[in-house]
């Protein structure tokens, strides 16, 4: 409901600095204090005033016979319908003054309505006064003056009232004009010190609006009535007793749109579920088709295997067993190359022969030539015997000594030692065998092939290493 009534009543009033339940307990009480119908009764905040103690200062706001509105209601009321609000076309000025250009400062809005001529004044945004003047039997041509008079004489009372300063730079009026009485407006409606005015074509006001088709012959109240629809301000009269049903049905409403959303959301995620289902079911077929036709493949290539007295999986089984001992056989490369490694360091050692083979050991042991008189069973020093019966690999290098004289067996046994040491420097190979050039008995003669001294031939030895098969 749009009212456009000449009994208006605007108050300023201050309140402490108050939010929430307070807040409103002191407006209502400010309102009552005002008006003695508070039925159809507002405050619009204006701003904040800081000093000694913070306060707010409002806009009281009212009409001076709401009676008149009372069978309007219960009628609403008593119809079922819905009640969003109740404005007056003071209230929908700050609007309309944003759609035209006029954002902040002091401005006078002037449009002529069909109940009169109404001028609104608005300071940076925000209603502060408002009158109504009847202009029932004026003619077109007396307009225009009669809105000049009317100006000044408005901008002089709220000089009275102090909502105006009496020195400052000239408050802008915007006046509303017919298209066809603009320039007699303009011509009226000069500029001056107090006052600078500015006209504007009631259908040009009216695309600014945001009114595609303006009637012809229209008055300034459609255009507020248009903003009451497409930009109603959050401040209106009506209590929320009158907007009862209107806000439990803007609740229903919302209620039911995050239903729908609700429910489509959910059927959006039933489809993804679905496309996700029909995927899988997909790739299901298509996985038992390649494990049909690799059973197939599989049947065509045993069928071509000769008959046998086991079962498949038993020839499984003995494939996997095999390949387990492939993995695990011997090479004699690392052997040698160890071997390789450690006659680099004794150039003297004539290496005749290398024999690698894999077998168990006997779980005897030889020392490297620390005694001559040392049989073959005894152990090395140093080193455990080795009584398990595990798969090892041995080593059997055959050799002379070279660049010491024959006779001197000393010489000899020491190198071979030595080489023979050389050869346990890996932990894991162990000395099984030593056989000197000559043998040292336990009655400490001296034995061998050591007693010619023309023979040019070198004293040949031969030692045998092993270590576990891994």
């Amino acid at each position: 409901m749009v009212a456009d009534l000449a009994g208006e009543d605007f108050h300023e009033d201050q309140i402490p600095y108050l939010r929430g339940g307070d807040r409103q307990a002191v407006v209502d009480r400010r309102l009552a204090q005002r008006y003695r119908d508070t039925r159809l009764a507002t405050a619009l905040p204006l701003s904040f005033v800081s000093g000694e103690r913070r306060s707010e200062r409002l806009l009281l706001a009212s009409f001076t016979n709401s009676q008149q509105f009372t069978a309007w209601l219960d009628a609403l009321s008593e119809a079922g319908a819905r009640l969003s609000g109740v404005y007056s076309v003071p209230l929908l000025a700050p609007a309309l003054a944003q759609r035209l250009g006029v954002k902040d400062g002091r401005a006078f809005i002037v449009t002529a309505n069909s109940t009169g001529l109404r001028q609104c004044f608005v300071e940076d945004g925000r209603l502060r006064f408002a009158r109504l003047e009847r202009t029932a039997d004026m003619s077109q041509d007396a307009l225009a003056a009669f809105v000049r008079a009317e100006t000044m004489r408005l901008a002089q009372y709220l000089v009275t009232l102090r909502a105006l300063p009496r020195e400052g730079p000239p408050v802008q009026v915007l006046v509303i004009a017919p298209a066809d009485r603009r320039a007699s407006f303009e011509q009226v409606l000069v500029s001056d010190a107090r006052l600078a005015f500015r006209t504007m074509p009631i259908d040009e006001a009216a695309r600014k609006v945001g009114i595609k088709q303006f009637p012809a012959g229209a008055t300034g109240e459609h255009l507020f009535l248009h903003l009451a629809v497409r930009q109603p301000p959050k401040e209106q009269f009506a209590r929320g007793e009158d907007r009862r049903s209107f806000l439990i049905w803007r609740l229903q409403r919302g209620i039911m749109a995050a239903g729908i959303a609700g429910f489509a959301a959910a059927m959006v995620y039933a489809g993804a579920l679905a496309i996700d289902l029909w995927e899988t079911k997909d790739q299901t077929a298509t996985e038992r088709r390649e494990a049909q036709g690799a059973t197939q493949q599989y049947e065509r290539i045993t069928a071509s295997f000769p008959v046998t007295q086991t079962t498949t999986d038993n020839l499984k089984a003995t494939v996997v067993e095999f390949t387990k001992i492939a993995s695990q056989s011997a090479s004699p490369e690392p052997a040698l190359v160890y071997l390789s490694k450690v006659v680099e360091k004794f150039p003297q050692m004539e290496i005749e022969s290398v024999q690698w083979r894999v077998g168990k050991s006997s779980g005897r042991e030889e020392p490297a030539g620390a005694s001559a008189a040392a049989k073959p069973a005894a152990a090395a020093p140093g080193a455990p015997a080795d009584t398990s019966a595990d798969v090892q690999q041995f080593l059997e290098v055959s050799g002379r000594v070279n660049a010491t004289r024959r006779s001197d067996y000393r010489a000899i046994t020491g190198q071979v030692q030595q080489f023979a040491e050389a050869l346990r420097g890996d932990p894991a190979w162990r000395i099984v065998r030593t056989q000197l050039p000559f043998d040292v008995t336990s009655d400490s003669t001296l034995s061998g092939d050591i007693g010619s001294g023309e023979s040019s031939e070198a004293p040949r030895f031969t030692i045998t290493i092993a270590r576990p098969l891994k």
